[in-house]
């Protein structure tokens, strides 16, 4: 889904920081902050990255979500990443021993939501690319969250992850409950119009002499009629076919020089 518009000033509107645990590729990191441009978040904080930071196809995996790319920051240690927060969700494909309460991405947004709105800080915290997060690092989170995939195929990449909960926190938030743009459809015409078009039409297939039966007529001219309500056409949809149907008529009443006399 192509949409960027770069005309549209983006607000950064209090949310939840997205934390990653010494990822390893540039790419990941990239993708990561654009599901995260896409839903509203924008507080990216990275833990030890394998390749070290600033990253060339960070940037460029990140497909101009620079509002997010600018602003990341940098920790040696998760202690200090999640240093000012008072709620850390930790995200995990498989179970963990030990006492950790475990939600789904629902709930998990929902909490979320409830805490920014208080004005609390909130961490959603990832893992590496190969093996996730370590015990002892979901053991400095409040709470772990899952997601309702295939038990025997259950791992996602970094980007999969931050978009399914950021997508989660934006509805849960109440930013989603405008889309960003309408159908673009037209009002409907008024009965009048339509009863015009019936009228026209059926002229011209008198003239033509589509109606070969006269007994049949009235069920061909009620097929049509329902047929053609069905379209909810808009007045210009309307004058379209009305001229569609002018044109129609004036060829048959132009003469053929190919017709034998």
């Amino acid at each position: 889904m192509a949409g960027t518009d770069t005309s549209i000033k983006i607000e950064l509107r209090p949310s939840p920081a997205v934390i990653l645990c010494e990822p390893q590729l540039g790419e990941n990191i990239g993708t990561a902050a654009r599901a995260m441009a896409n839903f509203g978040l924008w507080d990216l904080r990275l833990v030890r990255p394998r390749d070290g930071w600033p990253n060339e196809k960070a940037v460029a995996a990140a497909s101009r979500a620079d509002h997010v790319i600018e602003r990341v920051r940098v920790f040696e240690t998760l202690e200090a990443a999640i240093a000012d927060l008072e709620l850390v969700l930790a995200t995990t494909a498989r179970s963990r021993d030990l006492q950790k309460e475990v939600i789904g991405p629902d709930v998990a947004a929902q909490r979320m939501a409830a805490q920014v709105a208080a004005g609390r800080g909130v961490g959603l915290l990832f893992g590496r690319e190969k093996w996730g997060l370590l015990n002892e690092e979901v053991a400095l989170a409040d709470t772990v969250v899952t997601l309702p995939v295939e038990p025997a195929f259950a791992s996602l990449n970094i980007a999969q992850a931050v978009l399914i909960l950021a997508y989660e926190w934006r509805r849960q938030s109440g930013q989603a409950e405008t889309l960003p743009f309408g159908s673009g459809l037209s009002e409907v015409a008024p009965k009048s119009e339509l009863v015009g078009l019936f009228e026209h039409l059926e002229g011209v297939l008198d003239q033509t002499g589509f109606f070969t039966t006269p007994e049949k007529k009235p069920s061909m001219v009620h097929n049509l009629r329902t047929a053609l309500t069905r379209g909810s056409f808009s007045s210009q949809e309307i004058r379209t076919l009305r001229g569609v149907i002018s044109s129609i008529d004036r060829r048959h009443q132009r003469p053929n020089p190919n017709r034998q006399k």
